[in-house]
């Protein structure tokens, strides 16, 4: 089992703790977590994008003015797509773009993940992850103890007083065990988690 040091909220160590090597030891699999992050972007697209084609542009029946002896080039309709108020030659339509992953697929990109981010000693578990009040300047200084500038900052429960303070820092996300991503791992250089996140992680993926 990996063994990583626990630290306080002011960058000082207090002890260390065990991981689970189910969860934060496994092979890395880079498909899987490719597969999971093209899966959450893509599922939050919206795909209703649409414009009306010239087909579907009301109006136009009569053909402008006679085939030839105008001068004019030959027009068969005002709404041809060379037309102000033509229709869009390759309208854009509504799409899925959902991928799906099954459960297994996504639980082992997760533990990919981490797996990752603790052998890069990018992983910091904080023994007490919480703030007495909405205070940015705590956040910051537990941030500036590890020199820290891109980080996903992971409570063990949704915590206003946490996310609040670290709301208007740049680079910095903060989100319960519960709601973890790949894309989210990935991102942010370094992942700041509480000591009992990192238990509740370990219940739902080990």
């Amino acid at each position: 089992m990996a063994n990583v040091k626990v630290y306080n909220m002011e960058g000082k160590e207090v002890g260390s703790m065990e991981l689970n090597d189910t969860v934060f030891g496994v092979e890395v699999n880079e498909h899987l977590m490719h597969l999971a992050v093209v899966s959450q972007l893509a599922n939050k697209r919206q795909g209703t994008q649409s414009a009306k084609t010239r087909a579907e542009v009301s109006g136009g029946g009569r053909k402008p003015w006679k085939q030839k002896g105008t001068g004019h080039a030959r027009q068969g309709s005002t709404r041809s797509p060379q037309w102000t108020g033509g229709g869009v030659v390759f309208a854009p339509k509504p799409k899925e773009y959902t991928v799906k992953m099954n459960k297994k697929e996504k639980a082992a990109a997760i533990k990919s993940a981490l797996t990752a981010k603790v052998s890069e000693q990018k992983f910091i578990v904080i023994d007490d992850l919480s703030v007495p009040e909405i205070k940015t300047k705590r956040i910051v200084g537990l941030l500036d103890s590890f020199k820290l500038n891109k980080a996903l900052v992971v409570t063990t429960e949704k915590n206003e007083m946490v996310s609040a303070s670290a709301k208007n820092i740049p680079d910095v996300r903060t989100t319960e065990s519960g709601s973890i991503n790949v894309f989210d791992i990935m991102k942010y250089d370094t992942v700041v988690i509480a000591k009992d996140a990192v238990k509740k992680i370990e219940e739902v993926y080990a």
